[in-house]
């Protein structure tokens, strides 16, 4: 039966899940007509009611109804009421609603939505007051029919709207239409919400997460690793890794979401049908789980199968949960961060974040040979309330290894004296657990062989596959051999007192002791000796010590390898020849000799280094641990930073020591040698770590272990040891990762380095635990001792540790005597000597406003360590540049720190006699001044100075921000200057900034693909992303700052701060670093960054070519300035040299993209150049901000904003309180944003709303005193490429070129065109080096526009490295000869100085050059007339 359409409605709100609290709405209602348009896929739905719907209804009929039909229509909403009269309340409550769906774009809706409010004129006549002129006229009649048309549609009668301007209304519009938003919103939530049934999450802004229809509960969903083709409707559900919004031409937005299940990744995209879609997408972040529906596809784009979304939403994931009840939980003693180098994958922070949630109180940090995870684990611990452990995973090694044992007085050389070699070969590495298979050995007198003894042994099981692959012994072999009992007793008897001898005797002399052991019989006592050891201390510098490569050195025939007797008769030969061979060299004699020298020379190196745990007890401790860490990383580094048992005992005071992980010394004894031996290691330790069993699986796969019963007795061993010894045994996990899904990371991450032993076997499962999981691993040692182990004894040693602060809190300068009176004194003679006496009162207050803040928080040793080095550069013949904020200060400029004078602008005069300061709002900067006669000194004319740049902006508003200062120096001086730090302070005192280079994103994706390849998998490009991300930001090496050095003052020690080290473990470098990254630490110390910089090197080049000294060049020469607008005071045309500007080749501003800036913004004063280096390196400054804000005509270059200081003065210029004003500048220029609260201020303080906005996109801003710095530097050198152009080239291609195509070059015009345009057309293929190449042939296409010609590489004139002028021509070096380095060409010049080439053989031989370089040179004739080969002649006999 067909339905009514008042069924039809009622239909309808049930198919869409409307909320049944909000159907009384529709009663008595229809659904009168829906229109359906086939071509434009939409539709119109008709619904007649009584009454007018209150707007939240509305909004949710609408929401509900557009969701429902999502992939079937847009879908549109026509409602029809027999409402006559409406009243001002509800006009307004759905005037947002009217604009959004009028003809106005979306901007401008957004922004009437907060600018206007509507008021009754009369019956459904309504004026709409407008707060902005630029909106009021946005209001055409067009415009108002369109609102007063959707106004119809939403039921309202129809109402006639009159636009008015009246911006008094504006505040109180905007905070009514505020409320009124806020209010709209709240109602529309709180309705959505109220629908029980799908409680969809919802965005931090209330929009509800969800998209399309509700997915059932009980859908079924498909694991990501099973899609493999195109699918129609598949469910599936995942964690979002990553996500991408972008927008269309069409104004539509595109989702693409990463998620994966962690069984694999896929990406699912989604195209918004319209906003309420758009603020869903804004909602939906990396970190949210999420079900999803939709049709699987291949994306023609990405070549592979992704998601095309048609229904969403967020769902809850259950995380791992704590099931243990008990009130104290497990503390991990043993966790890595991501800075244990190549081996942990850990997101430390999220360790921390379940350690709390499952109710630990504490946590230890614990890296692979480093401290360098402590600044990350701290704020981890602060973070989630836990205390942290500080602690680390240390390379434990022997001093030495000894060479002799059961030592006594044999004398070795002694004709009487026998010995015997004997080796085994065994069922495996365990001497508790496995057998002897066969024993043999040679009785030997003075070197030669006098009896053999080889004997099989059954051991009373099967052989492995791996044991007969390895020992060639078989079943079969053994099978009627006699027991181990009966042979190692007649071997007893056969050696009888002889010296025993072995190569790696410990394992031959631990497997026979255990076998004597189990049968009751004695150990072995006789003297011992190792040849291993005894070979690594005679000759440290063999690659291998294997015994068949020693055979081989010392020309011994090793016939048969692992066959017990083979090896047993060359041993014997090789103990002989080292016997000998130590009487030789150190006249040993006798047995108990052998040992005096074991720890001498680098001995440490050879032994095979252990881990053991060490925890800091208290602030004694971690200083001693900085001091292991230095001088393992400085004194004992052989490819791991190791620690000598020696070092460790005498650095061991605030330091608890465990036996470590799976690879400590006590539970190989164990495993190895046997309890005895086990317990003697045990003695050293404090406390004795055991780990999940899991962790031990590699050793079962290898065959150290035999079974997992066997490892559990092994552990019950551990246990038993720790009790006779009345230490704790704790269980520790050694976290190399956060949870059981991440380990893929760290099988890629191992798999990457083929040398890696753990490559043998399959990784173990090293994630974060659970006290109960940990408990039911241990369930075998019984419920209270596993309690015990797990909880007990970890709260024990805990309770042991005081809490520690691993970093310093404060600011730690060095103390330089005198430092604020020197200061002050080298500031006030300046400042008298520019500005006379009595100094002017408005110098008089920056100067005490400096020096007060300066001085008072310790900061005049700063300043004084800048002056000297500054005066010693400067001194050395090098100008100085100084960066960033500190030509913001006028005590720096008077002492001499910076060129940078950051007082309003004035004038001076150069006698000290006059001073005029001028209105700033005027002049921005006092080099843009106009010329004015000296009043004082007829015929002269004041200096114009000063930059106008606050204080404030270096030191903070209350003058205590650590001032950081940074120093351009030459290149050239750069290490001179460095030096010059260690001369002021000492060499224990400073140090270069250390940096932890990390597996940066392109790295991880390598690695991803070649684990792919190695392993036949497909990955989709998600799944990559997702294990490249994984991978990202793990420790690979270390590094350090180009120029940052940090001073230790001279009453701390670096220990006090950070250990040391060297950077990439570089012995050979001649700075050592700070082991932590400098960023961790700057605040403690003070970073003088003394960096290198071509520029220094140009003036300084510049000034020794011409004469002219660069301080004395004009900021404000009007050829110069002309350069940035045109070409013609270079007397070319752009069409000649490809540019509209003639600052190619300057610093700062010959950038294609700062010369397009340049052609944009005309710039002709020196502050507005200054304008212009802000904006090319602030982010979001230019594009998208200023430049539009000139293009448009708001602003103009001097007004936008360039730099972070003239948000500051600005709005102080318009009244804002300074306090304010730099609050709001150091918001902006981080990217932060202005608060709601400043915004009022501004708006009510007549900021206009451009600048407003313009400070909202800015993400960085440069500094005044920097660019003032960039620029004055680059006028500089524009002053001689204006006027002294040869020189000027020549030091251009000498200083600042590193690649050149001198062919072209020599050829001339048309060559070097040709060859501009040949690597312009690369495009986007042109690589770094092509790059370079073509913006040294624009500058040489300018060259020879300007009449300066090149020639090609002379033999007789051509220097080394710098360009020769000859005239009006440059003549290359010879490193500019392709394929030719710095060495060679010195190499060239020295050999041409003693005497001259007299043929191509000689050039080749003298200065070794390549046959190819002579073929090129040959080529373009600058071989000419030189004969190939050297010619005798009769005069040479």
């Amino acid at each position: 039966m067909k339905l009514t359409q008042q069924e039809q409605l009622q239909h309808l709100l049930t198919h869409i899940q409307l909320p049944e609290e909000i159907h009384h709405y529709f009663d008595d209602g229809c659904l009168s007509q829906v229109d359906v348009s086939v071509s434009q896929k939409m539709w119109l739905f008709h619904v007649e009611i009584e009454q007018i719907l209150p707007v939240n209804v509305y909004m949710q009929f609408q929401q509900y109804l557009r969701t429902a039909f999502t992939n079937i229509a847009v879908v549109q909403l026509k409602i029809t009421t027999p409402v006559q009269q409406v009243n001002e309340e509800v006009v307004n409550s759905y005037w947002h609603l009217a604009l959004q769906e009028s003809s106005l774009n979306h901007a401008t809706t957004q922004q009437l939505a907060s600018n206007t409010i509507l008021k009754t004129i009369e019956t459904n006549h309504f004026g709409v007051a407008v707060g902005a002129s630029i909106l009021y006229r946005a209001l055409t009649a067009e415009v108002i029919d369109s609102i007063a048309t959707v106004y119809h549609s939403f039921g309202l009668p129809k109402i006639k709207l009159t636009p008015k301007l009246d911006e008094q209304l504006e505040q109180e519009i905007q905070e009514n239409v505020a409320q009124h938003h806020a209010r709209a919103r709240e109602d529309l939530q709180k309705a959505i919400v109220a629908n029980e049934q799908s409680k969809p999450k919802v965005s931090s802004e209330g929009v509800a997460l969800a998209l399309g229809r509700k997915i059932p509960a009980d859908a079924e969903i498909t694991r990501l690793d099973s899609i493999d083709g195109e699918e129609n409707r598949v469910v599936i559900e995942g964690y979002i890794f990553a996500e991408e919004i972008r927008e269309l031409r069409s104004g539509r937005k595109l989702l693409t979401l990463k998620l994966t299940d962690y069984s694999s990744s896929i990406s699912a995209k989604k195209f918004s049908n319209n906003e309420n879609d758009e603020a869903v997408f804004d909602g939906l972040k990396s970190g949210l789980w999420v079900r999803l529906s939709g049709n699987i596809q291949e994306d023609q784009y990405a070549r592979e199968l992704v998601m095309n979304i048609y229904d969403l939403q967020v769902v809850d994931h259950a995380n791992r949960q704590e099931v243990y009840q008990g009130e104290e939980k497990h503390i991990e003693l043993h966790a890595h961060t991501n800075m244990s180098a190549m081996d942990a994958v850990t997101d430390f922070s999220g360790v921390a974040k379940l350690a709390k949630s499952w109710g630990q109180t504490a946590l230890a940090v614990t890296d692979t040979g480093n401290v360098q995870g402590f600044p990350e684990a701290s704020a981890a611990g602060a973070k989630n309330g836990l205390k942290m452990i500080y602690g680390m995973e240390a390379n434990l090694v022997e001093d030495g290894e000894p060479i002799g044992f059961n030592l006594d007085q044999t004398e070795l050389l002694n004709k009487d004296t026998i010995f015997v070699a004997f080796d085994l070969e065994t069922t495996g590495l365990s001497a508790v657990t496995d057998r002897i298979i066969e024993l043999s050995a040679v009785k030997m007198q003075l070197g030669n062989v006098i009896e053999k003894f080889s004997e099989y042994i059954n051991p009373g099981f099967p052989l492995s596959e791996f044991t007969t692959k390895l020992t060639s012994i078989t079943d079969a072999m053994v099978a009627n051999s006699d027991t181990e009992e009966n042979i190692i007793k007649r071997f007893r008897e056969w050696s009888g007192n002889a010296v025993l001898v072995g190569h790696n005797v410990t394992f031959d002399v631990g497997f026979m002791n255990a076998a004597y052991t189990r049968y009751n019989q004695p150990i072995i006592t006789n003297a011992i000796i190792d040849t291993l050891p005894f070979t690594r201390w005679l000759y440290p510098d063999y690659k291998s010590y294997r015994l068949g490569t020693i055979a081989k050195r010392f020309n011994i025939n090793l016939e048969q390898a692992h066959r017990a007797i083979f090896d047993a008769e060359t041993t014997g030969h090789i103990a002989w020849r080292l016997i000998k061979e130590a009487h030789e060299r150190y006249n040993l004699n006798r047995h108990n000799e052998l040992n005096d020298r074991m720890t001498e020379g680098d001995a440490w190196k050879h032994g095979r280094p252990v881990h053991a745990t060490l925890l800091v007890q208290n602030a004694t401790g971690l200083k001693n641990l900085y001091k292991l860490v230095s001088r393992s990383n400085i004194e004992f580094f052989a490819r791991v930073p190791r620690i000598p048992r020696s070092i460790l005992e005498q650095y061991r005071e605030g330091l608890l020591v465990g036996t470590g992980d799976t690879s400590g010394d006590v539970i190989i004894s164990l495993i190895e040698k046997g309890i005895q031996e086990a317990e003697k290691k045990a003695a050293y330790y404090d406390f004795i770590e055991i780990q999940p069993t899991a962790n031990y699986q590699p050793m079962i796969e290898s065959g150290l272990i035999a079974t997992e019963e066997k490892l559990q007795s092994i552990l019950k061993d551990m246990v038993a040891i720790g009790d006779k010894l009345k230490k704790p045994v704790v269980v520790t996990e050694d976290v190399k990762y956060t949870n059981p899904e991440d380990k893929i990371y760290r099988n890629i991450l191992i798999a990457t380095q083929p040398g890696n032993p753990q490559n043998r076997t399959a990784l173990p499962d090293l994630n974060f635990k659970t006290t109960q999981g940990l408990l039911d691993d241990y369930a075998f040692m019984g419920a209270d001792l596993a309690k015990k182990l797990v909880i007990d004894n970890t709260h024990l040693v805990a309770n042991m540790l005081e809490d520690i602060e691993p970093l310093k809190s404060g600011s730690y300068p060095p103390n330089i005597p005198g430092a604020g009176d020197e200061l002050t004194e080298r500031t006030y003679r300046t400042a008298k000597q520019w500005y006379g006496e009595p100094i002017p009162k408005e110098i008089q207050a920056r100067i005490d406003q400096e020096l007060k803040a300066i001085i008072g928080n310790g900061f005049a040793p700063h300043y004084i360590i800048a002056q000297r080095l500054v005066a010693k550069s400067v001194k050395d013949g090098y100008l100085v540049g100084s960066r960033g904020s500190v030509g913001s200060s006028f005590v720096a400029t008077m002492s001499g720190i910076t060129e940078v004078n950051p007082l309003p602008p004035h004038y001076r005069s150069a006698h000290g006699d006059y001073f005029e300061l001028v209105d700033p709002k005027e002049y921005e900067s006092g080099y843009d001044l106009p010329e004015k006669e000296d009043p004082n000194h007829p015929g002269e004319f004041l200096i114009g100075d000063g930059q106008n740049i606050p204080f404030e902006t270096f030191m903070g508003f209350t003058g205590n921000k650590v001032p950081d200062i940074d120093l351009n120096f030459s290149g050239d001086y750069q290490p001179i200057a460095h030096n010059y730090m260690k001369v002021l302070f000492g060499e224990h005192n400073v140090y270069r900034a250390g940096t932890i280079a990390t597996v940066a994103e392109k790295t991880a994706f390598g690695y991803v693909k070649a684990y792919e390849r190695e392993h036949d998998q497909h990955y989709r490009g998600a799944e990559i992303e997702r294990l490249a991300q994984g991978m990202t930001g793990v420790k690979r090496t270390t590094g350090q700052h180009p120029g940052g050095i940090l001073i230790v003052p001279r009453e701390y020690e670096v220990y006090d701060f950070t250990p040391i080290q060297y950077p990439a473990d570089d012995q050979k470098s001649l700075w050592q670093t700070t082991h932590m990254d400098y960023h961790s630490i700057h605040d403690n110390l003070l970073k003088m960054d003394i960096l290198g910089h071509d520029d220094p090197t140009m003036v300084r080049t510049l000034k020794d070519m011409s004469g002219i000294d660069p301080q004395s060049i004009p900021a404000n020469d009007p050829g110069v300035l002309s350069l940035f607008t045109s070409t013609e005071a270079l007397g070319v045309t752009p069409e000649q040299i490809f540019s509209n500007t003639g600052t190619l080749g300057l610093p700062e501003f010959g950038t294609n993209f700062v010369r397009g800036m340049l052609t944009e913004t005309q710039p002709h004063t020196y502050s507005e150049l200054l304008q212009i280096s802000g904006l090319s390196h602030g982010t979001d400054v230019w594009v998208g901000n200023a430049n539009e804000l000139i293009e448009n005509g708001t602003a103009t270059i001097g007004t936008v904003i360039g730099t972070r200081d003239k948000i500051m003065t600005d709005l102080i210029n318009w009244g804002v309180p300074a306090a304010d004003a730099f609050n709001i500048m150091e918001k902006v220029r981080k990217g932060k944003g202005i608060t709601e609260e400043y915004q009022k201020q501004l708006r009510e303080e007549k900021i206009p709303e451009w600048y407003i906005q313009s400070m909202l996109k800015i993400k960085y801003m440069f500094p005044r005193a920097h660019a003032a710095a960039y620029v004055l530097m680059a006028l500089r050198i524009a002053y001689f490429k204006v006027y002294f152009p040869t020189i000027y080239y020549a030091t251009y291609f000498s200083v600042r070129a590193d690649a050149f195509d001198i062919v072209a070059m020599s050829r001339g015009k048309d060559a070097t065109k040709a060859a501009i345009q040949k690597l312009k057309s690369l495009g986007n293929d042109a690589t770094v080096g092509d790059k370079n190449l073509l913006t040294v042939l624009e500058m040489a296409n300018e060259a020879l526009e300007r009449n300066i010609t090149f020639a090609m590489v002379d033999l007789n004139k051509s220097e080394a490295l710098e360009w020769v002028i000859d005239g009006d021509t440059l003549i290359p070096p010879f490193v500019s000869l392709p394929g030719l380095g710095d060495n060679v060409a010195k190499q060239i010049v020295a050999a041409r100085t003693e005497k001259p080439f007299i043929s191509k053989e000689d050039l080749k031989k003298r200065g070794k050059v390549s046959q190819t370089i002579i073929e090129f040179m040959t080529l373009h004739s600058v071989l000419d007339g030189l004969p190939d080969e050297n010619q005798l002649s009769l005069f040479d006999f």
